[in-house]
């Protein structure tokens, strides 16, 4: 029976269509009108729509589709030396902390790849992000640096708090340096044959890049060469995630719930509450060298140090092993040509706790130099050392002790003291493991800063009488920087001898107490 009033009815009808009709053809990217006073982030779809899985690899950092970002841009990093470099990173809206991080931060990488390598050919990097969920977004920087003895692909991971305008190192996932040593220890356990476990620490160089699959377990990424032989390529480990669940930092329970969750029309809803990027807790992976345990201004407390330069050498990881025996700590001036030979050896030595300072690149008589010419030999081995440990030394020692004014200077400009010694063994000369132990003990006294070489056997040899002697003498072998406490670039020191009590002035026999007269 036809209706009693067909026009009504088609009119209701075509307004059905045009409905669906929309809904079928609006664009997926628009976002629903957010209110001025709302400040978290929220995603285009209807919060009653079902969870969109994570994607990506069991072995690997979640991917997140860029086309899923609202308004995700692009810049390439501007850089003006000679090496060709190619970077790329992204730009969220709203955002401009973690922006300025990445520029900041890539440059630096580029420059210490560029000092780093005398060989140093180019530098490309590419982003992608592992997470960009609630108040998180993971950027995942992978590298290729050629120098002259090929190219290695290189992972970094870097971790964006929308809310407060912070970027973290992957360390801070973990709740402190005793979580990252027990992931450390998790982690020998789940690499492939092809790595060397001995070459494995928790410091922040090795653990640059870590995140988590869409299983939620942990995933470690090395870069070539770091962990096993270049060609073995990317070494990881993938580490389950009920063991690593108490491991985790607050922010590393975050990032994991944020990098498992699938990503629809992704966008932050408005600036930080904060601008910065520093954070007040230490970062696992960075050591100090000083001890907070030791307190060398005690007068109860006598402190040495015991210092080594031109290595690493054959005989230094032998020369931890006692150190290690000892629970004492040594400062090593290491020079850069060893450094490039065995980089591994600096990396063990920063990881046991010891200092690694600036001897040079090539030993050269630092007074003969135009101020150029000595920031060149220092930054090479500030480089090296940030690159292999992820800590960058504020000591050198000029070498022969050969300082000046132009020294000086550039040190005070690189944010290095200079630091000589108050006994020289003479270990160079008189290759005589009696007669170097016999110097370094006769002179031990309260501050002592004793010079020694690493790189001689009988040097070596020396040092286990030392350190068993020192030990039983009852002083505390300490770093330079806990000898010293703070220093000033560019001043030079030569021991930690503590500064005689200042006596107080007798009091005048009129300066009594007068009451109220």
């Amino acid at each position: 029976m036809a209706p009693d009033r067909p026009l009504i009815t088609v009119v209701v009808a075509l307004v059905v269509l045009l409905g669906l009709v929309y809904m079928a053809t609006r664009p997926s990217g628009l976002m629903a009108p957010v209110d001025s006073e709302h400040t978290s982030n929220e995603s285009t779809e209807d919060a009653s729509a079902p969870e969109v899985p994570a994607t990506g690899e069991p072995d690997e950092l979640t991917v997140v589709d860029p086309d899923h970002v609202v308004d995700l841009d692009e810049a390439e990093l501007a850089y003006d030396g000679d090496l060709d470099v190619a970077v790329t990173y992204p730009v969220l809206p709203n955002a401009e902390p973690l922006t300025d991080f990445l520029d900041r931060t890539l440059a630096a990488s580029v420059d210490a790849f560029d000092a780093a390598n005398p060989g140093a050919e180019s530098y490309e990097a590419e982003w992608q992000l592992t997470a960009a969920n609630d108040d998180v977004v993971g950027v995942r920087m992978t590298s290729l640096e050629t120098d002259s003895e090929g190219t290695r692909e290189c992972h970094t991971t870097y971790w964006y708090d929308t809310a407060t305008g912070q970027t973290f190192e992957s360390t801070r996932l973990f709740g402190g340096q005793e979580q990252l040593a027990e992931v450390n220890s998790l982690v020998k356990e789940g690499v492939p044959d092809t790595a060397n476990t001995d070459t494995i620490h928790p410091v922040g160089a090795l653990y640059d890049s870590v995140g988590f699959n869409p299983d939620g377990d942990l995933v470690v990424e090395f870069d070539d060469g770091q962990v096993a032989e270049p060609d073995e390529g990317r070494v990881h480990a993938v580490l389950d995630r009920e063991g690593t669940e108490p491991l985790l930092s607050e922010l590393g329970t975050r990032v994991r719930e944020a990098a498992t969750v699938g990503v629809r029309g992704y966008s932050i809803a408005g600036p930080p509450e904060a601008d910065k990027d520093g954070q007040d807790a230490p970062t696992p992976g960075h050591l100090s060298p000083v001890d907070d345990g030791v307190d060398c201004s005690d007068p109860e407390t006598k402190c040495v140090a015991l210092t080594y330069d031109d290595g690493p050498g054959g005989g230094t990881p032998a020369l931890l092993d006692m150190l290690a025996e000892y629970d004492a700590r040594a400062t090593f001036f290491v020079t850069g040509v060893p450094v490039m030979e065995d980089p591994l050896t600096v990396r063990r030595a920063y990881a046991e706790g010891h200092e690694i300072a600036n001897h040079t690149l090539g030993h050269p008589d630092l007074t003969g130099l135009s101020e150029s010419g000595v920031r060149s030999e220092l930054a090479t081995v500030q480089a090296q050392v940030y690159r292999e440990t992820g800590y960058m030394p504020d000591l050198m020692r000029p070498p022969y002790g050969a300082t000046d004014e132009t020294v000086a200077a550039v040190t005070a400009d690189m944010g290095l003291a200079q630091i000589l010694w108050s006994i020289d063994t003479n270990d160079w000369k008189d290759r005589n493991a009696s007669v170097v132990k016999g110097r370094a003990l006769d002179g031990a006294s309260d501050g002592a800063i004793i010079l020694m070489h690493d790189i001689h056997p009988t040097s070596i040899a020396a040092s286990r009488g030392i350190i068993r002697e020192l030990d039983a003498r009852g002083y505390t072998m300490v770093t330079v920087s806990q000898l010293l406490g703070p220093t000033e670039p560019g001043e030079t020191y030569v021991d930690g001898v503590p500064a005689p009590p200042e006596e107080s002035p007798a009091p005048d026999e009129d300066d009594g107490p007068h009451g109220d007269e």
